[in-house]
């Protein structure tokens, strides 16, 4: 089986095709990604009609070129799968068209995939993880910690109540002055700093549920830097410094209790999965290694291109909705937002066929 990905939720351009075999392995044959950060620098963040139109001149190239790539015309692909949401809405419809377009004079399947889905089923691409396995999913829009018990079986056990932890970096860099994307520039600072200056909040810590809060933390951060007020590069070193072990630590006491409740409801997962642009810090990356070692459990984490939003994933996604005969009409509609647990309760973005059920 062979599946033709479009990824366009943010800024990233992508499309990818990507091989299941008959034993459900995943083989990767193109996966090009066309980033707009020098797009939206000298803004800050994502302005998302520059995003839509950068989409629409760049993606019948990126298209062209990861099928060149890959080898395949369109005639040898399966299926073709876009991520139809979440994410900012004018990005998802040039994806899902384009998608619809191909499928409509290819005559071939159409899958509307969600986003987090993606990348919730990528460590079964990169490490063929079987279910059920435990997922942290952190990136500039999402932080959550889910069930992935199998192809449209995702139960969320916590998330965040405002802020996600790369948007909480992100606007950390924006006010300390570094950089965009903020996290690498949050990380760089913080390798060079004092993580014990400041004492920053841990929210939520302690609590039985596994929800995360970043609002607390960020404006913690804030009244620091007001208090010292102009700061030295060393002060936004330390400032970095603290705030990044401040996340680490929630992390590492929210994920504990995810892995608690996981446990209750469904016994042991087989891997702890980090995935999403967050799974690139290296200090995070080293407390899922440590809370790995303790509760005697796998982690995986898929490489960095893979963690990143991608077309590979959304490829293989496609492949697995397939695989079970999950295909989607023509008249399946774009979702700006889309939580997993209404993919998990049969809401999907569009109709399913009776095998969805």
């Amino acid at each position: 089986m062979i599946v033709l990905g479009i990824e366009t939720t943010c800024d990233e351009t992508a499309a990818a095709v990507v091989e299941r075999s008959g034993n459900g392995r995943g083989k990767i044959l193109s996966n090009i990604v066309l980033s707009q950060v020098s797009e939206h620098t000298a803004f800050g963040g994502v302005v998302p009609e520059i995003a839509a139109r950068a989409h629409v001149e760049a993606l019948d190239l990126i298209i062209a070129k990861a099928m060149g790539e890959a080898e395949c015309s369109f005639d040898q692909i399966d299926g073709i799968a876009a991520a139809a949401g979440p994410g900012l809405i004018g990005g998802v419809i040039v994806g899902l068209t384009t998608a619809k377009a191909i499928a409509l004079v290819k005559r071939k399947p159409l899958i509307a995939v969600n986003h987090l889905e993606a990348h919730a089923l990528t460590a079964r691409l990169t490490d063929a993880t079987p279910f059920p396995y435990c997922l942290f999913l952190a990136s500039g829009g999402h932080t959550q910690v889910v069930a992935v018990r199998g192809i449209g079986d995702y139960v969320r056990l916590g998330t965040t109540m405002d802020d996600a932890i790369g948007e909480a970096f992100d606007k950390t860099a924006k006010l300390l002055g570094l950089g965009y994307p903020g996290g690498p520039q949050v990380e760089k600072e913080a390798a060079r700093g004092n993580a014990n200056r400041f004492a920053l909040p841990r929210p939520m810590h302690g609590r039985k549920d596994a929800d995360f809060s970043l609002s607390g933390l960020k404006t913690a951060l804030r009244l620091e830097a007001e208090k010292i007020a102009p700061l030295s590069d060393q002060d936004v070193a330390d400032l970095c410094a603290s705030f990044q072990q401040a996340v680490v630590d929630v992390v590492l006491d929210r994920l504990r209790a995810g892995l608690r409740m996981f446990r209750a409801k469904y016994g042991a997962p087989s891997a702890l999965v980090a995935a999403g642009g967050v799974a690139a810090n290296q200090a995070i990356r080293k407390v899922l290694h440590r809370l790995s070692f303790e509760v005697g459990s796998v982690l995986v984490v898929p490489p960095l291109e893979l963690c990143t939003d991608n077309g590979a994933m959304v490829a293989w996604a496609g492949c697995e909705r397939l695989a079970l005969g999950l295909t989607d009409t023509l008249d399946v509609a774009p979702r700006a937002r889309w939580p997993l647990d209404e993919v998990a309760a049969g809401k999907a973005a569009g109709q399913r066929n009776a095998a969805y059920k």
